[in-house]
């Protein structure tokens, strides 16, 4: 690791203690920091959570956060899920601490060159598919950040000639400071966030800080059909590169293709890599198939475009289960694919009022309390050749504490209905 004298000796506090924030703490105890965490929460999955920090020492301040608790930091790092306006962010801007990123923080300790993913949708995708095309050309690749695996999690197991495929949101872009990838990539903007963000003008300059402090020896990778993307190349210092959908390519596999280019990597290479892909946990996962009805998980689809992708691409009538938390997404998109494809809209979550008037007298729809009784009641309804589809357009927190867990759930309810009906007619 690099700069690491930049951390011993300092106070700081991390605000958020899920995934991130351990990973964030035990790497800056091994450094000598002294470190404090602060989340509002207090139950089993945060009590779970502190129980992997590497040491006693570490200072926690759970179920409320306190401004003496905050006084007295030299820098504090937030996890992607604390707001600009959160109280103890606040706090550290009237006591003038410093207020980072999680990948600002581990960025500034990796000797490595990095490579950082963004966009409204394909995000995972593209960082998985980036990460196979370096291990290909015989280079060591770390996979992680909004992925599901905490940068400063791999940072200290990274050496000068190694690759980071960096998967980035708009939340954590928001608190960066000099953050600088060798290959920034934006592969689309589409309405989304707008929980989180006041408007798309927010959303979108959120996501152009990935290039904000690239120079010319640095590479942009833009998407040239997206109309708001293809002129930021002109306000961008770095070399701008550009990607589209072609014969045989989708829109994700041609911004690998750009990347690979860049890097050195020959086209049949990443065509074997495309060719060898297994697709992701999550995404357009097939289940099980239960009295010749198919069930797919597609958890990891929280936009309306995602959700509009994944109809397009299944080959059979459709009972689509949709809901969740509502990130001010335009439910709208699907309204086409789903006229072609959709028998049924099932509905959970808080969103499902939402998502029920925007596609008010387009689709059949229905409520489930849970997601096991929406899964029971598609299955129900359905007929051999049918898909039932889990597709939600909307985050999972209103439910589940994240995306895979909702996925997971939706799988366990999938193989007890198989269980159940293994006997059946």
């Amino acid at each position: 690791m690099k700069n690491t004298e930049n951390y011993r000796n300092k106070k700081v506090i991390i605000v958020g203690l899920a995934r991130s924030g351990v990973a964030s703490a035990n790497l800056l105890y091994g450094l000598g920091a002294k470190v404090s965490i602060t989340d509002n929460q207090d139950n089993d999955a945060v009590r779970a959570n502190a129980a992997r920090l590497k040491s006693n020492d570490i200072r926690l301040e759970l179920g409320a956060h306190t401004r003496e608790f905050v006084k007295g930091n030299d820098l504090m790092i937030i996890s992607p899920g604390v707001k600009n306006d959160a109280q103890p962010v606040i706090w550290a801007q009237e006591l003038q601490i410093p207020v980072i990123s999680e990948i600002e923080f581990a960025a500034d300790l990796c000797p490595g060159k990095i490579i950082a993913v963004t966009g409204s949708n394909g995000k995972t995708t593209v960082t998985t598919l980036i990460g196979k095309v370096i291990e290909a050309g015989m280079h060591h690749a770390f996979v992680c950040g909004n992925i599901g695996t905490p940068f400063s999690s791999l940072v200290d197991k990274m050496s000068d000639n190694d690759f980071v495929s960096l998967e980035v949101s708009s939340f954590q872009l928001e608190k960066i400071s000099k953050f600088k990838p060798y290959i920034a990539v934006i592969l689309n903007i589409t309405k989304n966030h707008l929980d989180r963000h006041k408007d798309m003008q927010e959303y979108l300059d959120a996501k152009k800080r990935i290039y904000m402090n690239q120079d010319d020896s640095d590479f942009l990778v833009l998407n040239s059909e997206d109309p708001i993307l293809k002129d930021l190349a002109k306000e961008a210092k770095s070399k701008p590169v550009f990607f589209a959908r072609s014969a045989g390519l989708n829109p994700n596999e041609a911004a690998v293709l750009a990347v690979g280019s860049i890097l050195g990597a020959s086209r049949d290479k990443i065509l074997k890599v495309f060719k060898d892909f297994q697709g992701l946990e999550h995404r357009m996962e097939f289940v099980a198939e239960i009295k010749k009805v198919r069930f797919v998980n597609d958890s990891k689809a929280t936009t309306a475009d995602s959700a509009k992708w994944a109809l397009e691409n299944l080959g059979c009538p459709v009972f689509l289960i949709a809901g969740g938390k509502d990130k001010g997404v335009d439910y709208g998109l699907i309204k086409e694919a789903a006229r072609k494809k959709v028998k049924e809209l099932i509905l959970i979550g808080e969103a499902a009022g939402n998502i029920a008037r925007a596609l008010a007298g387009e689709l059949k729809t229905e409520a489930a309390a849970t997601l096991d009784e929406a899964v029971r009641k598609a299955f129900s309804r359905a007929s051999a050749g049918d898909c039932v589809l889990l597709s939600p357009m909307c985050s999972s927190f209103d439910m589940f504490t994240n995306y895979e867990e909702r996925g997971k759930a939706f799988k366990d309810s999938v193989l007890k209905l198989a269980e159940e009906n293994k006997y059946g007619p």
